[in-house]
């Protein structure tokens, strides 16, 4: 946790000049919302060999498309969120261009990270094996952040 923001934060790789080169389009985090500023971005390149950023966060109200950065407002609920990102779909309705591989992630303060994983395909909760499972208390209200608490360019 840290007060500012834009400087507190967790990267991978590390090492800048270096890549992830994960080509599976969707990537899943389990978050859990601390009530405090929360951001996340995703550096992914496109079938036109642009590196492009998702920025999304829990702190401004508007989307801006702009050529290299694209950012989105986010809701979390209370408690653990799981949140879906489809990097494919996203890069579509943003540039207009396809989705190649994800260069880069950095998640800043404040939040507490379960899991983060990619994946082909969204899963149900039925086929996750347990550790990539969002659980929820029964008596807690609480819920996921999808596709649709983070809106691309309108």
């Amino acid at each position: 946790m840290g007060t500012n923001v834009s400087t507190t934060y967790i990267v991978c790789p590390a090492d800048p000049a270096k890549t992830l080169g994960i080509k599976l389009p969707f990537l899943v985090m389990i978050i859990k919302n601390l009530k405090k500023y929360f951001t996340f971005e995703v550096t992914v390149l496109d079938d036109k060999e642009v590196r492009r950023r998702f920025r999304a966060s829990n702190y401004q109200s508007t989307t801006r498309v702009k050529p290299f950065i694209c950012t989105m407002p986010m809701r979390l609920d209370e408690g653990w969120n799981q949140i879906q990102f489809n990097l494919s779909d996203f890069t579509r309705r943003a540039y207009g261009t396809n989705y190649i591989e994800t260069l880069r992630v950095q998640l800043h303060a404040n939040c507490r990270i379960r899991r983060i994983y990619f994946s082909d395909r969204l899963y149900s909760e039925e086929e996750l094996p347990p550790e990539f499972k969002l659980f929820l208390p029964v008596a807690q209200k609480g819920g996921a952040a999808s596709a649709s608490n983070v809106a691309p360019g309108a």
